[in-house]
Parts: structure tokens; C-alpha cells; sequence
């Protein structure tokens, strides 16, 4: 089963580039079953982007989660502080490898059932 995650443009551009290969949550899917995120890339760029499966998820506080994730965070530890800030615990989805696709796509495209980007991740099939 599949997410459709949307995600900062910037952030997409370092998973594709391959320095960052966590993706960071604060809040995460509950159904076990889900191996594979498709990714929006959010304005103003706007379009499904590529797709990856997950190899690991991290479940932990987040100073440990900085500890074990930090050299392929792909962001500041500043902007990691700041995004979790006052959360206990927190999430690191490892990317396990990142397929971009040849013509990024509007979320209408790849699924006529979705109406707008979700807020943070949804379920597709």
C-alpha cells in the first residue's frame, strides 16, 4: 500500500540529489502495511514528483533521531530543532531509493479521486 506525502520542494530536490535520505515527521501513518511513498513536491512547484519505498522507519526522541539520522538529514540541525520543538517523540522514514519520474504530474493526473495535495500524507492504492 501506498502514501501520497507532500513534501518542500527543497527538501525534494536534496532526496533526489541523495543527501538526504530521511524524510522527518512529526506525526506518522498508522496502517503497518504501507512500503511505498509517492511524493508531491508542494508549491509552488506543485506536481507528483517520483515515488520511493520505505527502508526503515525510526521511532524515537528526536535528539536521537538527529544522532542516528543526521549525516543524510539534508537539513540543518537548526531547521530539525525547530521542527520538532517540544515533541517527544518523532519519526525518520529512511528512503530506501528514489524514483523520479520522466514527467512530474499533476495530482488530478495520477489520481482523478484526489481533488488537492493533502496536508501532510494520505492513502492511495
Amino acid at each position: 500500500m501506498k502514501v501520497l506525502m507532500s513534501i518542500k520542494p527543497e527538501f525534494v530536490e536534496e532526496i533526489i540529489k541523495g543527501t538526504k535520505k530521511y524524510e522527518y515527521r512529526k506525526s506518522l501513518f498508522k496502517n503497518p502495511d504501507i512500503s511505498e511513498i509517492v511524493v508531491y513536491a508542494t508549491q509552488p512547484f506543485g506536481k507528483i514528483v517520483g515515488e520511493f519505498e520505505i527502508e526503515d522507519i525510526l521511532e524515537d526522541n528526536p535528539a536521537n533521531i538527529w544522532s542516528n539520522t543526521k549525516k543524510y538529514s539534508g537539513i540543518s540541525k537548526s531547521f530539525f530543532n525547530q521542527y520538532f520543538k517540544d515533541r517527544k517523540k518523532g519519526y525518520a522514514i529512511k528512503i530506501k531509493e528514489f524514483h523520479v519520474y520522466d514527467i512530474p504530474m499533476d495530482i488530478s493526473e495520477y489520481d482523478s479521486t484526489i481533488k488537492q495535495a493533502p496536508q501532510s500524507f494520505r492513502y492511495i492504492s
